[in-house]
Order: structure tokens, then sequence, then C-alpha cells
């Protein structure tokens, strides 16, 4: 299959960046609301800026939460099985509130969601540690997963629709963000509460300032969809002249441009035909296993091997940050490659040699099992592109990204319960880890098929 880059048709030239982002009034062309190049201009800087505050928000509730778990469970009287419920409530978020992030798009426009998705995370952070209680607690953590699980969503149908030419490049930038975002409240959360006088409900509630601050940038987005469509939908001459440009608009176009608008209108996918669907949405769901499981455990890993808490705050950090340059790196590597599989193996057999140090030597080899985790955990942006590449058109990119990361997701739920549960029971981290390893195998086997060259909207009309 040709790059995500060689074949993707550029309709920003027959559609506004507002247009993208908000729905069309009822009868209203399309060519009502073009944009001038110095509005386009603009308004494609703040999605940039959009994307890349909303990508570093999407992981301090959960690194930050993984770095002071220790004192989160103290403070709020939780046992291990408890603290492995509370590792769960992330999975548990993406699955059922992912599944609404398209609806809502479609209703609302994807700014929007994205705006309240980002104001939902800084409620929740803000609120969480003060609610007092465990179920308080809990509470106000799903409020801001909430928010991260829509946003999670819609971030591959943001970059598919305002930079259909650069799929790949973009993923890759807001991957990197993401990962900064993941590294950076795992290695400054414990430091950063010493300083706070050692309160950790202080040092988990500052991080709701950088959720604030990525809300910004959609409201004038938000806004400027609203005001644009009112007009629009109100006047029939307005409406009239609209039609007669995109008649004409129409006559001069491509065959490629005409392709891309016909399979936009198509019908919603019966996505559950599609095995390269289902083959993605448990890579997604292994992966994401996995990612938990690090997130939510491995700084417990270390703290019980001897190593102190502010170092296996930082080893956690390194993990993460492994993501900000691999990020960046694979999903460019990946767009160009007719199959994804290898990439999926090497990532794997990363993952497989981190934790076979982390059973054998988690505290002499601390910083060499961090870095090896760090690169199997670039399964997540790999996922991302590969969610890009497998469908052809925006809806079909929308509906695959939400069955793949909520199906994904109700897959990853177990794991990081049942190793708390296994932790507690047996004393140790030996069933753990093991459990982990073994979770890899066919995280990797689905990976190679969720890699071939294919849509799913081929496969979706052939079955």
């Amino acid at each position: 299959m040709a790059s995500e880059e060689t074949r993707a048709v550029d309709t920003r030239t027959a559609m506004s960046p507002t247009e993208r982002d908000t729905p069309a009034p009822v009868g209203a062309s399309e060519t009502t609301t073009l944009e001038k190049g110095p509005a386009r201009a603009w308004a494609t800087r703040l999605v940039v800026a959009g994307i890349v505050l909303s990508a570093v928000n999407l992981r301090p509730a959960i690194t930050s939460l993984g770095a002071l778990l220790e004192e989160v469970r103290d403070g709020l009287g939780m046992s291990g099985s408890v603290a492995g419920l509370l590792t769960s409530v992330p999975p548990l978020c993406f699955a059922v509130f992912g599944v609404m992030a398209p609806r809502l798009a479609r209703r609302f426009g994807p700014a929007a969601v994205v705006c309240a998705g980002m104001a939902a995370i800084f409620t929740g952070l803000l609120i969480r540690p003060y609610a007092g209680g465990t179920a308080g607690f809990l509470a106000a953590s799903a409020l801001a997963l909430m928010g991260i699980a829509v946003s999670n969503v819609l971030m591959p149908v943001i970059v598919k629709r305002w930079f259909p030419d650069r799929v790949g490049s973009m993923t890759g930038l807001y991957s990197m963000v993401l990962a900064l975002g993941t590294s950076l409240p795992a290695a400054v959360t414990v430091p950063m509460t010493h300083a706070l006088g050692g309160n950790w409900k202080l040092g988990l509630a500052v991080w709701a300032v950088l959720a604030a601050a990525a809300v910004v940038p959609w409201i004038p987005l938000v806004r400027e969809g609203r005001e644009r469509s009112v007009p629009a939908a109100r006047s029939a001459q307005a409406q009239a002249q609209a039609q007669a440009q995109a008649q004409a608009q129409t006559q001069a176009q491509t065959p490629a441009s005409v392709s891309a608008r016909a399979a936009e209108e198509q019908p919603p996918l019966r996505i559950t035909r599609s095995r390269t669907a289902w083959a993605l949405a448990v890579f997604f769901g292994l992966q994401a296993t996995a990612a938990y499981i690090t997130m939510g455990w491995m700084p417990q890993i270390f703290r019980d091997a001897g190593v102190s808490a502010g170092t296996a705050g930082l080893l956690l950090a390194v993990t993460m940050v492994m993501g900000v340059p691999l990020a960046f790196v694979i999903p460019r590597i990946a767009t160009r490659l007719p199959h994804q599989g290898p990439i999926v193996l090497v990532l794997g057999v990363c993952g497989l040699a981190g934790y076979a140090g982390l059973y054998l030597a988690p505290a002499a080899g601390a910083w060499a099992w961090a870095l090896l985790l760090g690169i199997a955990n670039c399964a997540f942006p790999l996922a991302l592109t590969m969610v890009g590449m497998r469908a052809r058109s925006g809806p079909g990119v929308a509906q695959l990204s939400a069955f793949a990361q909520s199906t994904g997701y109700l897959i990853s739920i177990p794991g990081p319960l049942l190793v708390g549960v296994l932790y507690q029971h047996s004393g140790g981290w030996g069933l753990p880890i093991a459990l982990m390893a073994a979770l890899m195998v066919p995280q990797m086997v689905v990976g190679v098929l969720a890699g071939r060259d294919r849509t799913v909207e081929e496969e979706a009309a052939t079955r």
C-alpha cells in the first residue's frame, strides 16, 4: 500500500478549516464558509497548538498517580486489590466513554468535544485529591478520564481532517508530545510533592493547571464555527449562491477529489466485518494492557526491589520519555512501509527482554529494563498510525478509531487489576511479571495481522 503521504487527497482546498471541525448547516454548501488564506493559516496554527496541548494532557492523570500510588494507598486506606482496581479505571473509562466520541463529534463538532474533554480533565484533576475517600477519588478520576477518552478517539480524526497529506508526521508530533506528557509527571511529581511539603494531594492537584491551558486554543475554533454556521443556515440567498459555486467547483474537480468527497458521504461501515479492524482492536488492547500495568505498577516493582521512591519515579519517566523521539520516528517509518509487522516484532522483543530483566535483576539492571520497556511502549503511536492507514476516509478513520480504542480498552481492563490481585496474594512480583511477558506474545501476533496492506472499507465491502 502506498504511504499515507502519497495517497492521501488534500481536501483542504475544497473545504475550510472551520467546516472540518463543525457540522455544515442543513442545506448549506461547503463553499459557504470557505476560508481565505490568512484565516486558514491562523486556524491551522490554533489546531496545531490545540493538538500539542491536548496531547500533553492525556496521561498526567495516570502517571502522576503511579508515582505516588503508595502514598495514595496509605492516605485512603487502599488494599492491593483496590489499588489494582484504581489502575484499571483508565482503560474502563476509555472503553465506556471513547465509544461516544464519534456521535458527539457529529453532533457538536470535534473541536467542541475536545474542548469539553480538556475542561473535564481540568475539573477532575483539581477535585480528585480532595473528593474525600476512595469512592470520591475514583469518581473524580473517572471525570478526568472521560475527557481523556473522547480526546483519545478524536485526535486521529482531527489529524486526518486537517492534515490528510501529513498523517504520519502529525501523528508523530502528537504521539511525541503525548509521550512527553506521560514522562514529565512520572519524573517530577515526587520531587514536586516534597517541595510542597510532602502533601500528596497538592502533588496531584497541581497538574490541573496544565489541563486548563489546553482548553484555550479550542475556544476560538468552537466559537468561530458556531458564528459562521448560523447565517449560512438562515440565508436562502447565500445557500443558492453556494450551490451555484459548488456546482462550478464540482465541474472543475479532479476525479481524485470527487472520489474523496464521495467517500466522505458513504454510509457508516459495518466495521465488525473487517478482520483488520478486529486485529487492530486486539493489538490496541494488549499494548494498552502493558502500558497501564507499566504506568501503574512499575514504580512499585522498583521500590519493592530496594529502589528509592524518587529514583523509581525517574525510572518510570525514562520508560515514558523513550516515546518522545521514537513516537516521532516510528509513524514516519510505518507510513513508508507496505507492512508494519516488522516494527511490531521489534517492539515485542524489546518488551520480552525488559520483562525478563525485571524478573531476574530488577534493581541491578533497572535503567536498562526501563529503556527496553520504553521502546516496547511505542506500540501505542504505531497503533494510532495504523488506524489512519487502515481506512480511506475521515468517517472511516473515526469509526475505526472508536472501534479499535473502545474495544481495545475493554480488553485491557482486567490486566492491571489482575496484576494487583496476583501481587497481593503471591507476595511478590514473579507471577505478575510472568503474566506481562505472556501477554506480549499474542500482541505480536495480532500486530502483524493488523499491519497488513489492506483497508477496512475493502474488507467490509467484500464480506
